[in-house]
């Protein structure tokens, strides 16, 4: 991360705390603020366990915590003066370089994303954040789910953009890690070839999870042999025989649906994915491969919104909402805060359904959820982070 972006940085030498932990960092930082804050430190490829008590001596607090490229890590804490909470989460970080050689090929973009450098990020943000206290340790028990897709998935870097896959660390203990490897405008294809899989397998072990989301882009794709029954099945099936041989499980979720309502009673959502979902059905059910249906799910959430209501949950927004937008966002795919949360809801319940081991790491604060019983997006409460940049993310 380029220096501008590290408001408060610190190393604490490397040192032995047995075979299951080193601890990277061990500061008391005592800081609070009316503004967002960060904290970074570098560490290798891994999970790290990270330990913060939030509060002050002095004041009231309120303070969301978050990782990374805007990892959802800790919703909501508020703290009376002289009252202090401590909360306990994962953080997988990653670099582009591949064990053995090589490396994953980064779109341009990616290659300032918080994601992808040598840190370790936190981002402090709320009404009033404070922090009394940061320890970041080496782990290496959790159990880790790893994230394959586009942009429906990844961990959206800027406001006002957000995907499910960002805000879904945030219903999980701290015995599980969520390493997000997805990014707009990838398809099945492009994933393999620019080793994003080999990067993830190169990082997991016997027991963790590989879940996959493909379809939006993959439509769009027109070389000979593509198109959903032979090129993007085929490609699925080597997710499956690749993961598998590494000891992990695969998961299929199918794409999240377009906001695409009938032009007759705008009521309903068309289907725009082809046979894209049927193939991803289809190729799970040959190959004994777990499936959530976030296809379906996300029709619901949808129609239950209404044809303006759901505009809440995508990045529809008028003129000059934001800095230097000229001209308002009308975007049909890509979910804002609100609607990034909503369907991680969705994905956690799939879990469910499926009874993966993975939901008895729920913490204690998740209730199960109905997509056609939607959260009211007024009472929906998001601080936008500091990088913030309207331009569409590529994919539709």
């Amino acid at each position: 991360m380029k220096q501008k972006h590290i408001l408060w940085a610190a190393l604490v030498t490397l040192c032995s705390m047995g075979a299951q932990a080193q601890v990277v960092a061990d500061t008391l930082l005592n800081k609070a603020s009316d503004k967002p804050f960060y904290f970074s430190t570098p560490v290798a490829d891994g999970n790290y366990r990270v330990t913060v008590t939030l509060g002050s001596k002095k004041k009231a607090s309120q303070t969301v915590v978050r990782a990374e490229s805007r990892r959802l890590m800790v919703e909501n804490c508020s703290t009376k003066r002289g009252q202090f909470q401590t909360y306990s989460f994962i953080v997988s970080k990653r670099s582009a370089e591949i064990p053995g050689g090589g490396k994953v090929s980064l779109k341009p973009r990616e290659l300032d994303y918080l994601n992808w450098d040598g840190l370790l990020t936190l981002e402090f943000n709320g009404g009033a954040p404070a922090v009394k206290s940061i320890r970041i340790e080496r782990d290496t028990t959790a159990t880790t789910i790893f994230l394959c897709g586009n942009s429906t998935v990844v961990d959206q870097e800027l406001e006002p953009w957000a995907s499910w896959g960002q805000m879904i660390p945030r219903w999980f203990t701290d015995r599980v890690a969520v390493s997000n490897h997805a990014e707009s405008g990838l398809t099945v294809r492009t994933f393999l070839d620019g080793r994003r899989l080999d990067k993830v397998l190169s990082m997991a072990k016997a027991g963790d999870y590989v879940v996959c989301e493909f379809g939006h882009n993959d439509q769009k794709e027109k070389r000979p042999g593509d198109g959903a029954w032979y090129h993007f099945a085929h490609g699925l099936k080597t997710f499956v025989d690749r993961v598998r041989a590494a000891g992990a499980t695969i998961i299929f979720v199918t794409p999240t649906q377009r906001r695409s309502f009938d032009e007759a009673t705008h009521s309903r959502i068309q289907e725009t994915h082809l046979d894209y979902p049927d193939a991803m059905r289809a190729v799970a059910r040959r190959e004994g491969v777990p499936l959530i249906e976030l296809h379906d799910m996300t029709r619901t959430f949808f129609e239950t919104l209404g044809f303006e209501g759901s505009k809440r949950a995508l990045v529809h927004y008028p003129a000059n909402t934001f800095a230097g937008q000229t001209k308002a966002l009308a975007d049909n795919t890509h979910f804002n805060p609100y609607g990034a949360y909503e369907v991680a809801k969705m994905v956690v319940m799939g879990m469910k359904q499926l009874q993966l081991p993975l939901v008895g790491e729920l913490r204690a604060d998740w209730q199960d959820f109905d997509p056609a019983q939607p959260d009211n997006p007024d009472a929906f409460v998001w601080y936008p982070s500091q990088k913030q940049d309207t331009t569409k993310p590529d994919g539709n």
